[in-house]
């Protein structure tokens, strides 16, 4: 601790206030003035990003469907040793549930958690529910087994308890192409069922290819309008920024005119003399990449550009008076100060390329959709929320790797980086 100074405890205010004291009140003060500034601002960015994003992360554990719809069936089945069959209590019980769940979206909801777990168990629920109730007096526990033989086997009693679970990591498995096997092991799933690690690496990799695109097209153009004049500059800047007037919709649509059998680039194309034919550039990887590095590039150049106009031509003037040729000055002294540009630029292209779905969705064919594709699908068609989060969840935590590599090689706290004396 400080040790006090007798000079400022002294001292005193017309009020009689020490001078100390009156320093920590002002300090305090100031504290909560920036805090009251600050304030609506976290608020905001609580409730509109990250009350929103934790709340889908959520739905990724989530497991309401047998909890909310057979709760008494559920604490039945805590009390049954796993062993055998279930007594007469539980088939009871579970009965007078399906029952009141048939002809509701309850009875879907139960079928189709349960078919996640074990495939076949969604027609079982519904055969089931189509000859409830049944008769006043009968045995349950000798019923639903007649009605079918799977209410007799001890695995499907397992997989209910299973499926009731509050929170569950079937879907994050799922979305990495693992499940649990009957002994509550974590395997792979079988090669006919396992896509989601395709589809990742597919977006990876389309995501990598872009980026390089965007840096290959874009360096030697932020090189450029950092060392031209000012006028040519900023005519240079206008173009860059061109497409960020234009819908993303509307660019897509202007690509598929473009690249179109009968459109300008085939028919350019046939009239140099380089085809004999029409090529397909519609519905392949080619138009997904030639229009995502169109819809890309600005965010690579920008980065580029702001970091070589800060860069002084002293350096490269002295490099080349000390004897260094000037291609070599450039890879030399040059290049190694826009690594942050490079850097910054490549995390912007890579993170929003991830992410795409539109382009791929109009431009490209089943081959080329990537993983915001199946969010997309899972959250308006089947209406698979657990599924959407869980594979939202894969993309988070591949930007969230993606950002930290970009934050210790290239961010200002980077390995190897100069620091003030």
């Amino acid at each position: 601790m400080t040790a006090a100074n007798p000079t400022l405890d002294a001292l005193r205010d017309d009020g009689g206030v020490p001078l100390r004291t009156r320093l920590r009140r002002a300090e305090r003060s100031r504290k909560l003035r920036y805090a009251a500034l600050i304030l609506p601002l976290a608020l905001f960015v609580l409730v509109v990003f990250v009350w929103p994003i934790a709340s889908l992360l959520a739905r990724s554990v989530d497991n309401p469907e047998l909890r909310d719809n057979l709760p008494l069936t559920l604490a039945a089945l805590e009390r049954w040793p796993d062993e055998g069959l279930p007594d007469a209590a539980v088939f009871d019980t579970f009965a007078r549930e399906l029952e009141a769940a048939r002809g509701s979206p309850a009875i879907a909801a139960i079928a189709r958690r349960l078919n996640r777990e074990h495939t076949g168990l969604r027609s079982l629920v519904m055969k089931t529910a189509r000859k409830l109730p049944l008769a006043d007096g009968a045995d349950a526990r000798a019923e639903l087994p007649a009605i079918d033989a799977q209410w007799g086997e001890t695995e499907t009693w397992r997989t209910i308890r299973r499926a009731g679970s509050p929170l569950t990591a079937f879907y994050l498995l799922s979305a990495v192409d693992l499940t649990t096997d009957a002994s509550g092991d974590i395997v792979s799933l079988p090669d006919g069922e396992a896509i989601y690690l395709d589809v990742l690496v597919r977006t990876l990799v389309m995501s990598l290819v872009v980026t390089a695109l965007c840096l290959l097209l874009g360096f030697p153009l932020a090189y450029l309008m950092a060392t031209l004049p000012v006028r040519q500059s900023n005519l240079l800047m206008i173009l860059v920024l061109l497409p960020f007037w234009t819908s993303v919709l509307v660019r897509v649509a202007a690509w598929i005119v473009l690249l179109q059998n009968g459109g300008l680039v085939n028919q350019a194309l046939m009239a140099l003399g380089l085809t004999d034919a029409p090529v397909q550039l519609l519905f392949n990887s080619i138009g997904v990449y030639v229009a995502m590095t169109h819809i890309l590039l600005p965010f690579v150049v920008l980065p580029l550009y702001s970091v070589m106009k800060g860069i002084s031509p002293a350096y490269m003037r002295a490099a080349v008076s000390l004897g260094c040729p000037p291609w070599r000055s450039f890879w030399k002294v040059y290049f190694p100060q826009t690594l942050p540009g490079i850097g910054a630029g490549a995390l912007l292209v890579f993170i929003m390329s991830m992410g795409y779905y539109i382009t791929p969705a109009l431009l490209g064919g089943p081959q080329e959709q990537m993983i915001s594709y199946f969010i997309a699908f899972y959250t308006n068609q089947t209406i698979n929320w657990g599924m959407a989060a869980a594979l939202s969840a894969v993309l988070l935590a591949a930007t969230l790797v993606l950002y930290m590599f970009y934050s210790r090689y290239f961010g200002p706290t980077r390995t190897g980086q100069l620091q003030p004396r």
